[in-house]
């Protein structure tokens, strides 16, 4: 099924919430909670499989750090979220059903303030907990009756393009339907922008991000004419959505909310990484005008360190981030940079001992332990390595990347089948099934009869198999 439920927005203040109707579960409906769990996860492996992704443990760590601060104040009744970063300078976000959550870098870049991105997510985990998947698939069979099929495919096309192919999908070529389509959209990103609006009041931060961030993206609109934005293609935004959001964000009560430094270290590390080249980027942070507040030209000099990382000039990024250091010894972005700053140099020993020291202060934080088993790849040592990889997958198990990262770890160990598992893992979610059992058979054939190690992959080989069967009987 298919619709990847893009950025724009509108509020609902506490006075004036929505009553929703009953859809899916126990209690009938169209489209069950486990239903949607399996979308979710067709919807994953097409992402894994075309999407580009950021893979960067900073910026991932703070994305799911602000999502999660979000998550309490939302009326969701499932909280494990999967999320998605794609590597796209565009602004988008989108939420399919099975808490798949998605981000464009791109967001980092046209969002100044943590409270404006903070918006977009409130408004994505919104469509989540307003099912509003489910509630347009009620509404087409009452229309222009849909396969399941198709409806998977349109979420697919949606989520990985950020554009209206996935509309098209969903609806087919039924004028009445697409039309349908549209208008219950608008509905949909309206009752969404009202209840992100009570998301964002809730968890503490500002919902005067939310028409900010609109008035950003009517003001692109403008700029870029005929060639209008993905998000506004599908989610039209008009000045009287924005007055209405402004209007409610007025309604709770006015509170000075300070961005937190990492989202703008993170902004400043995305520049660096959609700049056109090393040298641009290096010049770009070198001519930025001072700023009034210390958090900004922190924020600059951060930025100039990551350009001299990207262009090679090692000893100006060392230089610069122990500057920041020096009023900021225990901020782990600029730890972690420092230490890929020396693993760059080759000095392995120094960017293993600062990431030891930071991780005894931080025990399984994400950056630092992933640095880490970047400096131990960089040293072949890939017993280490792995150790810190299985750390990772254990507490992040659908991040297909760090299963690859996993598998060459072992490769570099020599444990074969440590290398098979970690493939299994890896095919089993990017959808290759098949190549997940043959992987899982191979170990199976290299452990001994009887092995506690044998039964467990016997127990994973037995749960693929299973699932291979099921789908191929569906």
């Amino acid at each position: 099924m298919t619709f990847a439920f893009a950025l724009v927005s509108s509020p609902v203040s506490t006075a004036q919430e929505t009553r929703l109707p009953n859809i899916g579960g126990t209690g009938g409906g169209l489209i069950s909670g486990q239903q949607e769990s399996d979308i979710g996860q067709q919807v994953m492996v097409s992402i894994r499989r075309s999407a580009p992704r950021i893979t960067d443990p900073l910026v991932y760590d703070y994305l799911s750090a602000i999502i999660y601060r979000l998550v309490p104040s939302a009326p969701l009744d499932n909280r494990n979220l999967t999320l998605a970063l794609i590597d796209s300078p565009a602004i988008n976000a989108f939420a399919v059903p099975g808490g798949i959550v998605g981000v464009n870098g791109g967001l980092f870049l046209n969002a100044a303030t943590e409270q404006q991105f903070a918006s977009v997510l409130a408004h994505e985990l919104a469509h989540l907990s307003q099912r509003h998947f489910a509630r347009r698939l009620e509404q087409q069979e009452t229309s222009a009756p849909l396969t399941i099929a198709g409806m998977i495919a349109g979420i697919v096309l949606s989520a990985v393009t950020q554009s209206d192919i996935g509309i098209a999908a969903i609806a087919g070529t039924q004028a009445l339907a697409i039309q349908n389509m549209l208008a219950y959209s608008r509905s949909h990103e309206q009752e969404a922008d009202r209840v992100g609006l009570d998301i964002l009041a809730t968890a503490g931060l500002d919902p005067q991000g939310m028409p900010e961030m609109f008035e950003i993206m009517m003001r692109q609109n403008r700029l870029q004419g005929n060639n209008m934005p993905e998000y506004l293609s599908t989610h039209p935004l008009t000045q009287n959505r924005v007055a209405d959001t402004r209007n409610r964000a007025a309604q709770y009560p006015e509170k000075t909310i300070r961005d937190a430094q990492e989202y703008h270290l993170m902004r400043s590390r995305l520049q660096v990484h959609y700049a056109a080249s090393p040298e641009i980027a290096v010049d770009t942070f070198e001519n930025y005008p001072n700023k009034p507040d210390a958090q900004s030209n922190e924020a600059i000099r951060y930025g100039l360190a990551v350009a001299y990382l990207s262009n090679n000039q090692f000893e100006k990024a060392a230089d610069t981030i122990n500057e920041l250091l020096a009023s900021n010894s225990g901020r782990i972005t600029f730890q972690v940079t420092l230490a890929e700053i020396r693993i760059q140099e080759k000095k392995l020993d120094e960017a293993r001992s600062l990431l030891k020291e930071a991780l005894s202060r931080n025990p399984g934080n994400y950056p630092i332990t992933s640095t880490l088993a970047d400096v131990e790849i960089a040293a072949s040592n890939g017993t280490q390595a792995a150790e810190y990889l299985k750390q990772l997958t254990r507490r992040m198990p659908q991040q297909e990347y760090l299963w690859l990262r996993l598998a060459e770890a072992e490769g570099m160990a020599r444990n074969i089948v440590g290398v098979h598992r970690a493939r299994a893992e890896y095919d089993a979610l990017m959808g290759d099934l098949e190549s997940a059992q043959r992987q899982l058979r191979q170990a199976q054939e290299k452990l001994p009869a009887g092995s506690a190690q044998r039964q467990v992959v016997s127990e994973r080989l037995s749960e693929i198999t299973n699932r291979l069967q099921a789908s191929r009987n569906s």
